[in-house]
């Protein structure tokens, strides 16, 4: 494989498109190849990227040397049969969450991308927002204290999928962060949810994770939901912190806040919030 840039995408729906719009924007002709199996994604295509290939075939991409990386942002169901196909082409390979559906696919995803010396990422973008990396620096310098539990809110109504459940369309994102901030592999996990709108998909779920050292956390994700809610809230025994993505202004919030026990009686400690700055995401 040369070493010249070249890069692919795979699905060109809602975020597909973000991916396309971007890579056009940052990379230009080096944006080879889009493809989808729709041909009538074709002119939304040529808009965003004008210098772009539209093909409707995947194997156009995978059977071109000159393309190195590719990016694979399509219904979950696909995500390792392409993501694994990438990499045995000899591509580099960005999924888009979820990696894959079991955890024995993304462990094989993960052996391969080692075997070819390949790089192999998951599209957690959360895990780059400057509020998440600001929680994450006042977990590690003790601001927070020790976590006790943490709780996400990720509520809107729609978009609604037709291929994926909620769990997979929005959790993952969570999921992500979770694991960022508490650096430890959950000891149990237990999902529950509802299926309103079509069978055999859910459109709420509410997942509790358990994780050591007695830090609890919970999920909640819909689609069917009166209003848009992005809340991510953390607990320690010194301070709490709020972040809301979906306010306007003073999203990210510290609560000087806690429990103390004095003389073996529970006093509140409730001192006044602080509104804390950071550097605004990438558009």
């Amino acid at each position: 494989m040369n070493n010249t840039f070249k890069l692919a995408i795979i699905g060109s729906g809602r975020w597909g498109m973000n991916h396309i719009r971007t890579a056009s924007r940052l990379f230009g002709e080096s944006l080879k190849t889009v493809c989808d199996v729709d041909p009538d994604r074709a002119a939304k295509v040529r808009d965003a990227a004008p210098k772009a290939a539209f093909v409707n075939d995947p194997r156009r991409i995978l059977e071109d040397p000159e393309i190195t990386a590719v990016i694979i942002s399509t219904p979950a169901e696909t995500h390792f049969t392409l993501a694994k196909s990438v990499l045995e082409s000899g591509k580099h390979a960005l999924v888009e969450k979820p990696m894959a559906l079991f955890s024995r696919q993304a462990k094989e995803l993960d052996e391969l991308a080692q075997k070819n010396n390949r790089v192999l990422m998951v599209g957690h973008l959360l895990l780059f927002h400057p509020a998440i990396r600001k929680i994450k620096e006042l977990i590690n310098d003790g601001t927070l204290g020790k976590l006790q539990y943490i709780y996400s809110n990720r509520l809107n109504l729609g978009t609604v999928r037709k291929e994926e459940n909620i769990l997979w369309s929005f959790a993952p994102h969570d999921i992500s962060v979770l694991q960022y901030f508490i650096g430890d592999d959950p000891v149990a996990v237990d999902a529950k949810g509802g299926v309103f709108l079509q069978p055999g998909i859910h459109d709420v779920t509410l997942t509790t994770l358990t994780y050591p050292n007695n830090i609890q956390a919970h999920i909640h994700v819909s689609w069917l939901h009166p209003f848009k809610e992005h809340r991510l809230v953390v607990i320690g025994d010194r301070s709490m912190v709020v972040f809301e993505d979906s306010r306007q202004s003073d999203k990210l919030v510290l609560y000087p806040k806690g429990i103390d026990w004095v003389n073996g009686e529970p006093v509140k400690r409730d001192e006044d919030f602080q509104v804390i700055d950071y550097e605004a995401p990438m558009p």
